[in-house]
């Protein structure tokens, strides 16, 4: 219990100014203690305020990003990103900020507006981030941030992460039972004469871009939100299948550092990660897996008559249906789940018609210029662009196409759609997928589920190739060890956009990583900027702007206040 005492006014000097607080003490334990004081300003403002004299009007003003940021902020202050990295690799004699501050930094950069690091000190002056985050002007510098980035070796890197997800998962309570892998690359824009970065090569570009130096990325994501526990950068040049192995080690060893039942953990995969060995790495791990088979490899299964599914969920998964078996493949026999759905069939369906249509053009662009009778190609090399157009799948099972005539000016060409082809590939192929689990105690629904999950790491790749938030590029990057820094803070930035997502989700708001970032980016800081009529800098007021119910929403979820302007 304590006693409060007649308010008072107290005056404190700052910079050689007295600035007065409206102040009640309180005996607490018989001991006087300030329980609360109020700003009121300088002398001149306690008179203006007093007299009903006006302040005066700014001079000018001043907009900041604010709402964004501090929510960013939040959450990497949440897992304590800074402290993570200091704890593993130590700053610069020489240097103004930590690496652990760099690297904050660096991800909050990439979540909201990404740059290069030489309009990174421009961007950060269109923000309130100064307030809360003291860090010198010229420590923004690039060279400096990559001077400090150069103290990180890869083992620092995949340490760090390791610590990362582990608070990931215990801070945020996330289910990391099933998890799902897949792998993609990105397109860079690294010179091609460039040797110091051998990560950066010319491989089979996802994004079209067969210009371009490409950097392979395989990520491991929660089903839970599509969190990021896993990253692994290789060579662009690289097939995915061959990275499997490096990233299903890495992700055994770190489950059973969250806990030693390492049964408990399923990983879900496509197909394109099959292969023998790699399936051997799976069972020998004795982990639980969910991936899927080629149809076209297990003829046997697709001939099973329609008469034999049955309903996976009508409530979850309308009107598909399956086939609850087992299959020998890649060197075991383990379950297989043959489903049908109606939607896929009729997707299928479209995208074949469109493929169709694109090989009959190109043949009748053919057929009319071999008509013409000017062609100078032998009939090896007419054949070969006939097998080019057909090369798409199931093409050369639904066109019949003939080349007759012997030399170049006789060649002519014919082509038909066979319809009864066309059927029958429709009946044995669309709308059908081949699961295989060693999860024989779930049920199909589950294991359908499973499977589907794979949608959280493709978006997690979406959000990365979204150009404006979140985004991969752009990465000028010239050597090994810069390229694997950006990997690491552009997947920190997924992560943590991710972390927002689900917990607005959780507070039942359904928002994009994008329509989240905009909600908060409404949230601006305004700078009144007023001048006492004497030298120096201008006196600076600050307020908010006002906000939506949901932006309010989203202040409180992520205590955002706590970065607001005071008096």
């Amino acid at each position: 219990m304590y006693y409060l005492d007649m308010p008072s006014i107290v005056g404190k000097r700052q910079g050689g100014k007295t600035y007065y607080y409206l102040v009640e003490s309180a005996r607490v334990d018989g001991k006087p203690r300030i329980v609360s004081q109020q700003y009121l300003g300088s002398a001149e403002e306690v008179m203006a305020k007093l007299t009903g004299a006006s302040a005066g009007e700014p001079v000018r003003t001043q907009h900041k990003r604010f709402g964004d940021l501090a929510g960013v902020w939040s959450m990497l202050e949440r897992l304590d990103v800074a402290g993570v990295v200091d704890e593993v690799v130590s700053r610069r004699s020489d240097a103004t900020a930590t690496v652990g501050t760099y690297l904050a930094l660096a991800t909050a950069n990439r979540i909201m507006a990404p740059c290069s690091k030489a309009a990174f000190a421009d961007w950060w002056a269109t923000t309130a981030g100064s307030r809360w985050v003291k860090i010198p002007h010229a420590a923004l510098d690039h060279r400096r941030f990559w001077k400090a980035m150069d103290r990180l070796g890869e083992d620092d890197l995949r340490r760090i992460e390791t610590e990362l997800g582990r608070r990931m998962v215990t801070e945020f309570e996330l289910d990391v039972s099933g998890l799902v892998l897949d792998m993609t690359n990105f397109a860079t824009f690294i010179d091609t004469g460039n040797d110091r970065a051998p990560i950066a090569q010319r491989g089979k570009a996802k994004q079209k871009r067969t210009d371009l130096r490409l950097v392979g990325l395989g990520l491991v994501v929660t089903r839970d939100a599509g969190i990021p526990v896993v990253s692994h950068a290789y060579g662009g040049d690289r097939p995915d299948v061959t990275q499997f192995s490096t990233v299903i080690d890495e992700l055994v060893a770190r489950y059973q550092d969250l806990t030693a039942q390492v049964e408990s953990l399923t990983v879900v995969y496509d197909a394109g990660q099959n292969s023998a060995a790699n399936h051997a790495l799976v069972e020998d791990a004795g982990i639980g897996f969910v991936g899927s088979l080629p149809p076209s490899d297990h003829p046997g299964l697709l001939a099973i008559p329609k008469t034999r599914y049955t309903p996976v969920d009508e409530d979850r998964y309308p009107g598909v249906r399956c086939v609850d078996t087992e299959v020998t493949a890649l060197g075991v026999t383990r379950r297989a789940v043959v489903t049908y759905s109606p939607t896929l069939h009729a997707k299928q369906s479209r995208g074949f018609d469109q493929t169709l249509a694109k090989a009959r053009r190109r043949l009748a662009e053919l057929q009319a210029r071999l008509a013409r009778g000017r062609t100078r190609r032998d009939r090896t090399a007419v054949e070969d662009e006939i097998a080019a157009i057909c090369r798409p799948r199931w093409v050369g099972e639904v066109l019949t196409i003939s080349l007759t005539g012997h030399t170049p000016a006789e060649f002519r060409l014919a082509w038909r759609t066979d319809q009864k082809a066309r059927k029958r590939l429709e009946n044995r192929f669309f709308g059908k997928r081949v699961l295989f689990t060693n999860r024989t105690e779930w049920t199909v629904a589950e294991v359908v589920a499973a499977y589907r999950s794979q949608s959280e790491v493709e978006s997690g790749f979406r959000q990365m190739k979204d150009p404006h938030v979140v985004s991969f590029s752009p990465m000028h990057h010239w050597t090994d060890s810069k390229i694997r820094v950006h990997v690491f803070y552009c997947v920190l930035a997924l992560a943590v956009a991710h972390l927002m997502r689900r917990q607005a989700e959780h507070a039942g708001l359904h928002l994009s990583v994008r329509e989240l970032l905009d909600e908060l980016g409404g949230i601006q800081e305004t700078v009144l900027l007023y001048h006492d009529g004497g030298k120096g800098r201008p006196r600076a007021q600050r307020m908010l702007t006002e906000t939506t119910p949901t932006q309010k929403q989203l202040a409180e979820l992520f205590d955002i206040h706590r970065y607001a302007p005071t008096r």
